[in-house]
């Protein structure tokens, strides 16, 4: 590229960077500000404190009680979800891309049409459904809707990476005596760790961040996610919004997220990319 065309990409960057982390940084200074200083009307705290996140995590904090068995239940929670859903789509995914019968398409469509359909459109069923089998408010009454969300996504990007695996490893395998399943799990799983390692990732981010199930499936703190937890957020009093606490929590709960994605990139990237390309 020319020093021009270096300087315009430059630009661009930099614009988007800007655009994408001004929010978190704005959400970053407000956990640092007082409760007068929320309405000073600066970016920056006119007083910086370290009370909101002393609210959330010292213990007699006045949020401590809600944020952190939330933060462990969001960790169970997800965690949980997204091992069941990569292992099922693990197999579901290789028989798509490897055999060949009726109804493959209509699976990755109607895989497809799940994802995309509106989740609150069947909490209240599924409300009323949990709340007479008795899986309301416990941890398998989100892990089974999560996989509702983690599963599509799951098998679409596997089905992907599987198609890109040589055919002739399998029957190497199998010409030297491995059985069909020796073969996938010595031959081919290993080739597949990037894709299936990009897809746990992803898995875990939407059950991560999941909001509608589980404010409308739990009711208490025994399984109650973090993203809910932060609605029943009060201040000191009925007139005061707990604004620094919601923020200084949101921080918390990011900040891992962030951290997973920095030393894990190279394996993101080259997950999608290589389930992405075809031949």
């Amino acid at each position: 590229m020319t020093t021009k065309q270096k300087v315009g990409w430059l630009a661009i960057t930099l614009l988007v960077l800007v655009w994408s982390l001004f929010p978190v940084f704005s959400i970053l200074m407000t956990s640092f500000k007082t409760q007068s200083g929320l309405f000073s009307g600066t970016l920056l705290p006119p007083e910086w404190t370290l009370e909101n996140y002393e609210s959330i995590l010292a213990p007699g904090g006045s949020a401590q009680d809600l944020f952190l068995p939330s933060l462990r239940n969001s960790i169970g929670i997800s965690l949980i979800a997204t091992l069941i859903a990569v292992v099922l789509a693990t197999f579901c995914a290789y028989a798509i891309a490897r055999l060949d019968f009726r109804g493959k398409r209509l699976i990755l469509t109607t895989a497809l049409a799940v994802s995309v359909f509106p989740v609150v459109s069947i909490v209240t069923p599924l409300f009323n459904l949990w709340r007479i089998i008795g899986l309301y408010d416990t941890w398998l009454g989100l892990i089974i809707p999560y996989l509702s969300l983690t599963l599509p996504i799951s098998i679409w990007t596997l089905a992907a990476f599987f198609r890109q695996i040589p055919w002739e490893l399998e029957q190497a395998a199998q010409v030297d005596g491995a059985t069909p399943f020796q073969a996938f799990r010595k031959a081919v799983v290993p080739l597949a760790a990037p894709g299936v390692f990009t897809t746990a990732i992803i898995a875990f981010f939407i059950a991560w961040n999941d909001f509608v199930y589980g404010i409308s499936l739990t009711s208490t703190s025994a399984a109650r996610p973090v993203p809910a937890a932060l609605s029943f957020f009060t201040g000191a009093s009925q007139f005061q919004e707990p604004t620094g606490a919601i923020s200084a929590a949101a921080i918390v709960v990011t900040v891992p997220v962030v951290i997973v994605v920095l030393l894990f990139q190279r394996r993101i990237v080259s997950g999608l990319t290589q389930g992405a390309v075809k031949g």
